[in-house]
């Protein structure tokens, strides 16, 4: 199992810029994230995990990679109609969002394998130009399939819960949220793995 990779010394850089978050990662100690280096299928295992949980995602994505004989490629999704997909767990839109992909990749429109030579900020572009892609589902590409170090999400609600825990907020502004932000760069990835652990205690 591949996981999201980061040093010891990374992750003392960000417990020295942040003392509460210190604590946290002294308690909860190093975290192993699984990552999909598939960037294709990642992308669909992103849009599946939109507003589910992640044992439901984790579900719903094992019957679509069952349906398509154990690996997930944009041509077997090209063959497969969107009812098949949606039968998997999954609302008709999902299920045409990941047909979507699929033909855009087929169909010579977006190189999965392009992606990796993109900024953050190419790769969030690029495949917000997809049905059904926002900003949320590319950020999670770029940290659980391409690795960049630098990815916190307003647009992940359990990001935000965690802060909110973390800094005993009621609610988080944009602007509260970036200078947060600001104070882990350039390790925002490796802080996203504690908030994310934070919120889910």
């Amino acid at each position: 199992m591949d996981i999201f990779r980061y040093t010891r010394q990374e992750l003392e850089a960000l417990r020295k810029k942040d003392r509460k978050l210190a604590v946290v990662i002294d308690r909860i100690g190093l975290i192993e994230r699984p990552i999909n280096r598939d960037v294709f299928a990642a992308l669909v295992e992103s849009i599946v995990a939109q507003q589910i949980s992640s044992k439901a995602a984790r579900t719903v994505y094992g019957k679509l990679e069952e349906l398509c004989g154990g690996r997930i490629t944009p041509g077997m999704i090209c063959e497969i109609g969107v009812e098949q997909i949606q039968k998997c767990g999954m609302s008709m839109r999902k299920a045409g969002y990941i047909k979507a992909a699929a033909d855009a990749v087929c169909a010579g429109l977006l190189d999965p394998s392009a992606l990796g030579e993109m900024s953050d900020s190419e790769v969030i572009e690029r495949l917000s130009a997809l049905p059904g892609i926002g900003v949320w589902t590319a950020e999670m590409l770029l940290i659980f399939s391409l690795e960049r170090g630098d990815v916190l999400s307003f647009g992940d609600l359990a990001i935000r819960r965690g802060l909110c825990m973390l800094y005993g907020h009621r609610s988080l502004s944009r602007e509260q949220f970036l200078r947060y932000k600001k104070r882990y760069c350039p390790h925002g990835s490796i802080a996203s793995l504690y908030l994310w652990a934070l919120s889910a205690e």
